[in-house]
């Protein structure tokens, strides 16, 4: 059975989330490197080339923004 796009994102995100999440609670990144990946994955998309790609990378970047605003991939104490 195939898997869809929104199922393996939503699958690739959420893994994602628990391994910057876990590389933080055993102190292995500190809050900060943490925060500057999730900038730095925004920006690739914000700054992203592909014209016919334009509306996917500007809707993946306000994701990653948005989860930097909500604080969702840090615990922030």
């Amino acid at each position: 059975m195939p898997v869809s796009n929104d199922i393996a994102g939503t699958a690739a995100l959420s893994i994602c989330e628990s391994l910057l999440l876990a590389l933080n609670d055993r102190k292995i990144l500190p809050e900060h490197e943490i925060v500057g990946i999730l900038r730095d994955a925004a920006a690739a998309h914000e700054f992203a080339s592909d014209p016919e790609q334009a509306e996917m990378h500007a809707a993946v970047a306000a994701l990653i923004n948005g989860i930097l605003a909500g604080g969702n991939s840090v615990r922030r104490r």
